[in-house]
């Protein structure tokens, strides 16, 4: 009688390091690098239709020894179209919240938000309060707002912008089409809208591809949710932990009255004004960001230093 032998279960496929599945089942990419054992996490929040990418320049300043956290948010780069509903920024603060309940579930926490990585990271502090209370050890608010952008013209004359507003349902159509005349106009928008004064062909390039990236479904569901954003109040939570607020001279997207009012709910953040720079700081000041989240970095090591000195 032949003796029958077990086949072996085939191995458990490994988890892939750069995908993150939230609860309600969007993958999301992540990138992460620097010693898995470090003290304090840089998390890195990216703004609206760009993604992780966008803070490449910074993350080379900052160095290989500080771990680096970032992620796409969904809609936007390699993670999935955000799901009917869910293209809101309270969403992205309760991704945000997850991510970093899975992959930074210890130590404490600096974060770095741009433009819309500021906004979620000011809804994490409102729909996650205990998390901020506990891990997060410094902040930086990088050319963002705390409300009010339904009143911005974007440096375009209020009867000229109120004539545009017209065009805007077909202008969406015409984006969620993916029409390839938008890959030629696209650039030129950009260069008008993102950038302060001279950007190299180099930036404008990267940003374009991001921006080809983005979904467009979701890109149109995240700019109604950016007209609703209005948490000046949140700010609050912040109060005692240090903070820089960064603001560009020339930004026609989130104006320096933005970040000056951000500035005045933190009273002992540093303000500093970028000149001839526009909405894209992380790549127009690479290294200035990261020499200001290297300081927050170097604050937070120090307190917790002195706590268990």
């Amino acid at each position: 009688m032949t003796a029958l032998h077990a086949v072996p279960a085939p191995p458990e496929p490994r988890p892939d390091p750069r995908r993150f599945v939230t609860a309600d089942g969007s993958a999301l990419r992540v990138v992460g690098s620097g010693p898995a054992d470090a003290p304090v996490t840089v998390v890195l929040v990216h703004c609206w239709m760009m993604d992780h990418e966008s803070w490449d320049d910074v993350v080379s300043h900052l160095g290989p020894d500080v771990r680096v956290l970032r992620y796409d948010h969904r809609g936007h780069g390699r993670s999935v179209a955000a799901p009917p509903g869910t293209a809101r920024i309270e969403q992205l603060a309760d991704d945000l919240a997850e991510l970093l309940a899975d992959r930074a579930p210890t130590g404490k926490l600096v974060l770095a938000g741009h433009s819309l990585g500021g906004m979620t990271i000011m809804a994490l502090a409102e729909r996650h309060p205990e998390l901020v209370r506990a891990r997060v050890a410094g902040v930086a608010f990088v050319a963002t707002s705390s409300g009010d952008l339904s009143s911005n013209t974007f440096g375009v004359p209020p009867k000229l912008f109120t004539a545009g507003q017209r065009i805007e349902a077909p202008v969406n159509r015409w984006l969620v089409r993916r029409d390839p005349r938008s890959r030629r106009y696209g650039t030129a928008v950009l260069r008008l809208v993102l950038f302060g004064r001279n950007p190299s062909r180099y930036d404008l390039a990267r940003a374009a591809k991001q921006f080809a990236r983005s979904h467009p479904a979701s890109m149109i569901g995240i700019r109604y949710s950016l007209y609703e954003h209005d948490r000046y109040h949140a700010l609050a939570a912040f109060r005692d932990i240090p903070a820089v607020v960064l603001a560009g001279a020339v930004d026609v997207l989130t104006p320096v009255g933005h970040l000056a009012r951000i500035a005045r709910a933190l009273p002992d953040a540093d303000f500093v004004l970028f000149p001839r720079a526009g909405h894209m700081l992380p790549f127009e000041r690479s290294a200035e960001v990261a020499e200001r989240i290297g300081g927050l970095l170097r604050a937070a090591a120090d307190r917790k230093a002195r706590r268990h000195g």
